[in-house]
């Protein structure tokens, strides 16, 4: 049964399926959420005077994981503690910026070219059954998780250099930056770090030993071709012990990465929090990277649209709680999405506005009768009003291609070869 209900009379637990004004204008991200905390009622008070409740939905939610017996509020909101905290009782360590993202980006554009010959040599080097050089990854990791402290966004930046050749080399090092700006805004120390992201960056090294045929057929899989690719995880653990150099927490995110929160995954059939902190947060990543990436053969899904799925996994195949602090951490609208403004410009997210999720830094790139702008031009939607004097605001979020627009020349890693 839907409902109309005041702002003032929700409580947590209520399934919020409608709001008294458009969704865009809010600072929710879907279309439809349950309330878990009381920073969702204060969200709620200061947009809407009512929304509308969706009782049916309410009633039909139950825990998905085993010995699972607290109410699903409370169960989500104990979870998104642990989530960021690891338990309880630790409090959340808070990293502020110390640099702004245009000096980072050169600061750490060396090392990233560096993790991108380094981590194509690793996959070639397991390919033919060469030796892997353990050190020189944990130093580039070593290197990035230095940059994530200073400024996480830069080299969220450079993940948006994507090309379909090298896939899965470049996906690793995706996956390893993506894990490094989520653990960084869980509060995790530089020694977590290290092993989170040493373990995202070598996390698909066995796929490596898997049939090129597989690994990089077009349609889907047939139930032989499936099992010989999951056997990329077992591989990849055996590979990485084999060196006697990468640290059992780092081998969780290798091992883990393809189990589900539900329990439907491999290679070990875990569920909920049996699965390793690390490879729950290697799961979200690797599957938020594979969807948003082109590959040889199809385009990648606009990271919004890619988060909406991943939303509606959650609980099933992901933390719901950490997939709910990796949304926080990209941003409703993250780094290079091509976004369509109220004046009808067209643009791509430059910079994330921590305070204000739905008003990041845009450049601008076509004028509203979509022709390209001669000159850059960033515009603060937080900050700036639109020349006829209303706000920015975002209204749509496009397809790169739908304006040929290649996200990467409007970001601060443009110069990088």
């Amino acid at each position: 049964m839907r409902r109309k209900v005041v702002v003032d009379e929700l409580r947590h637990g209520m399934y919020v399926s409608g709001l008294d004004r458009p969704w865009r204008e809010t600072p929710f991200l879907f279309e439809g959420f349950e309330i878990i905390n009381d920073g969702q009622l204060t969200e709620l008070s200061g947009c809407c005077r009512y929304v509308y409740v969706d009782d049916a939905h309410e009633s039909a939610i139950t825990p998905r994981v085993s010995g699972a017996k607290l109410g699903e509020a409370e169960r989500r909101s104990r979870l998104r503690t642990v989530a960021r905290n690891g338990n309880a009782a630790q409090p959340r360590q808070v990293h502020p910026d110390k640099i702004i993202v245009e000096q980072e980006v050169e600061v750490i554009r060396e090392t990233y070219d560096e993790a991108t010959v380094l981590i194509q040599t690793i996959m070639e080097d397991v390919h033919q059954g060469k030796s892997i050089d353990t050190e020189g990854a944990k130093k580039v990791v070593a290197a990035m998780v230095k940059s994530v402290f200073r400024n996480p966004d830069a080299l969220v930046c450079f993940a948006q250099r994507k090309k379909r050749e090298h896939y899965t080399a470049l996906h690793c090092l995706r996956a390893c930056i993506f894990a490094l700006a989520l653990g960084r805004h869980l509060g995790f120390g530089e020694e977590e770090l290290n092993l989170l992201g040493l373990g995202a960056l070598l996390h698909d090294v066995g796929k490596m030993r898997v049939p090129d045929a597989i690994l990089n057929k077009p349609g889907k899989l047939t139930e032989r071709e499936y099992e010989i690719m999951k056997n990329h995880v077992p591989m990849g653990v055996e590979i990485l012990k084999r060196t006697g150099a990468i640290p059992p927490r780092a081998l969780a995110v290798v091992r883990h990465h393809h189990e589900r929160y539900d329990g439907h995954g491999y290679m070990d059939g875990l569920g909920g929090d049996q699965i390793s902190q690390f490879g729950r947060i290697g799961a979200i990543v690797d599957v938020y990277d594979a969807l948003a990436s082109d590959r040889n053969y199809k385009d990648g899904i606009p990271a919004r649209e890619v988060l909406k799925n991943m939303y509606q996994r959650g609980g099933v195949d992901l933390d719901p709680a950490l997939l709910d602090e990796f949304i926080q951490c990209i941003g409703v609208y993250p780094i290079g999405s091509v976004v369509v403004l109220n004046t009808a410009e067209v643009g791509v997210v430059r910079m994330l506005n921590c305070e204000q999720r739905l008003k990041p830094q845009v450049a601008l790139v076509t004028k509203p009768d979509k022709t390209r702008y001669p000159v850059l031009r960033v515009v603060d939607l937080a900050r700036e009003t639109a020349p006829m004097g209303d706000p920015y605001q975002i209204i749509n979020v496009v397809p790169p291609a739908m304006f040929n627009i290649e996200p990467v020349d409007y970001l601060p890693v443009k110069a990088v070869a």
